[in-house]
């Protein structure tokens, strides 16, 4: 039961931002959507999208809010229904402060993480 509990890294957030996905296709043909999260944690995002992206590809994810941007690779695509599809990016890089939650779970700050280590 207790691996169970300390699968996620982080906290998922059932939260709707606009972001830009920008990158690559398959056939190396540039890309921009704009889009929405379905799900935001301190590692990346769950998105919506038309464009079917690959597996392990590294794309480019902008809060619109914000302006700021951050590299990702894709972890999962799976069809979402409509001709649309889910995307799992995590941040090559955690960055916690991306989504800029006022009052983010405990489990996203680089603290927690040392003294879940020590436990």
């Amino acid at each position: 039961m207790e691996a169970t509990n300390n699968r996620r890294r982080s906290q998922r957030l059932f939260l709707q931002v606009q972001v830009v996905v920008q990158g690559k296709l398959a056939n190396k043909s540039s890309f921009s959507e704009q889009t929405h999260t379905i799900v935001v944690n301190a590692h990346g995002a769950l998105v919506e999208m038309r464009a079917s992206l690959e597996q392990g590809q590294t794309i480019s994810l902008q809060n619109v809010r914000t302006t700021e941007s951050i590299d990702c690779t894709v972890k999962l695509v799976t069809p979402s229904g409509a001709g649309k599809f889910n995307a799992a990016l995590e941040f090559v890089k955690p960055h916690a402060d991306f989504w800029r939650i006022s009052f983010p779970p405990d489990d996203w700050s680089a603290r927690y993480a040392d003294l879940k280590k020590d436990a």
